[in-house]
């Protein structure tokens, strides 16, 4: 009989650490979003200077 697959964990596959592609892209996509929210909040606060 096959065995059953063996659960990897954080441990064996990176000494517990995140993988760097994933820290990248975390990192990228939060400035992105802070960007994105600033221009929506500079867009709304000069929209209602009006």
């Amino acid at each position: 009989m096959s065995e059953k697959p063996r659960l990897v964990t954080g441990e064996e596959r990176g000494e517990g650490k995140f993988p760097k592609g994933l820290v990248l892209r975390l990192f990228a996509y939060l400035i992105a979003g802070h960007l994105f929210a600033g221009f929506l909040y500079l867009l709304f606060t000069l929209g209602g200077q009006s």
